[in-house]
């Protein structure tokens, strides 16, 4: 659909690099999609000055310094240039957390111009909870700097959006505040190559099981390291491989490095690079714990996996029963721990017969969570606060 002279107005801030985060297609693929659906999109990220294209969506990039406490405030001021050019024609603001602090004078001057115009909306998509014991002096002040913002904001924000309704619950976010839910997504045709080139293992041939993602401790990939070796100690054949990149990557390689390739950890690759490296594998795994920080996300790695064409090996908490639970290429994990991994594998290596069907019946569920549906979602909840906030 083209836009129309009086589409709504979208600016929507990112205040990082979408070039370098591995979550970059819930702006990039989201942005893409709003538009097609009649939005005017101003993407906002940092970068060189000036429009670029990015994964084929184009951004409107901002400069940000280096400076670590300061580079924040340098990228807010410098978008309220653009804000402040653009301030009649925008409709809606749509910004995370951190960004809220900075966007608060917005609302002041629009008070003080008695304007309905534009509304501010905080979009909570994550939690910051590292673990303790990772945790830096970084860290603590970011997870402070969230609470204070996200508090501060309760009195002048005009509505919240968050990933999952269980989201909303988590930070208490009054019903006559919260516009929607919008999940996350998956691009059914950087995926579909992938469907087709997986070669399913020969009866004496290993399983191969892959996980993409942040190779952070809380992930528990350890346990999945260690559930691993004893199933291949009982008789089974297993290999894993990690890519990405966290804190728990040097105690990941220290690991694998005494597992004679059965483990390969590998560094991450770009999004596009991403289907080439589900094809070579059977498994896709999501051996996550059940905290909060999971319980309220939506895991775009299984979207991911799902439009490859795979099986997921999955712990059985709520972000994966909720997009998966009435599934049945599922491998369950009843529990994160070793033993409930290890029987997940079991049950994995008994039906290594049927990989391709539960991959096949993966790929068609699939189609339920594209950025498209999200993309509406998304569309329907911006659309229910400005009819909400523009008439009161």
């Amino acid at each position: 659909m083209s836009q129309q002279p009086d589409a709504p107005f979208l600016v929507w801030l990112y205040p990082g690099y979408l070039d370098r985060a591995l979550d970059a297609a819930t702006w990039l693929d989201t942005t893409h999609e709003l538009r097609k659906l009649g939005w005017k999109i101003a993407l906002i990220a940092a970068g060189p000055p000036g429009l670029r294209t990015i994964d084929g969506t184009e951004v409107y990039c901002i400069p940000m310094p280096d400076i670590y406490l300061l580079r924040q405030l340098i990228f807010h001021l410098r978008c309220y240039w653009f804000l402040v050019s653009n301030y009649s024609r925008i409709d809606v603001i749509l910004f995370d957390q951190m960004s809220a602090p900075w966007l608060m004078p917005i609302s002041f001057a629009r008070k003080l111009m008695r304007r309905k115009r534009p509304l501010l909306a905080i979009d909570i998509r994550s939690l910051h909870m590292p673990s303790p014991k990772k945790q830096g002096i970084k860290g603590r002040l970011r997870g402070k700097f969230q609470e204070f913002a996200g508090r501060e904001a309760d009195r002048w924000v005009d509505g919240y959006l968050t990933i999952t309704s269980r989201m909303a619950d988590f930070f208490h976010v009054r019903q006559d505040c919260l516009w929607g839910a919008w999940p996350s997504g998956v691009d059914l045709e950087l995926f579909q190559e992938a469907q087709h080139a997986h070669s399913w293992p020969s009866q004496n041939s290993p399983l191969r099981l892959v996980y993409v993602g942040t190779l952070n401790v809380e992930r528990n990939l350890l346990n999945l390291c260690r559930a691993i070796e004893q199933a291949n100690a009982e008789g089974m054949l297993f290999e894993l491989w990690l890519v990405g990149d966290g804190d728990e990557l040097p105690e990941l390689e220290k690991y694998a490095d005494k597992m004679q390739g059965r483990i390969m950890v590998k560094k991450p690759v770009p999004h596009s690079q991403v289907p080439d490296i589900l094809a070579q594998a059977h498994i896709g795994v999501l051996p996550f714990p059940d905290e909060i920080k999971f319980q309220v996300s939506s895991p775009i790695k299984l979207f991911e996996y799902m439009a490859a064409g795979m099986p997921i090996l999955a712990t059985r908490i709520a972000c994966h029963t909720d997009v998966a639970g009435g599934g049945q290429y599922v491998f369950w994990a009843e529990n994160a721990d070793v033993s409930g991994l290890l029987g997940a594998l079991r049950m994995a290596w008994q039906r290594r017969d049927a990989l391709m069907e539960m991959g096949i019946q993966a790929a068609v569920a699939a189609r339920s969570w594209t950025w498209h549906e999200s993309a509406l979602k998304l569309k329907n909840a911006l659309e229910y606060g400005l009819g909400r906030n523009l008439v009161s």
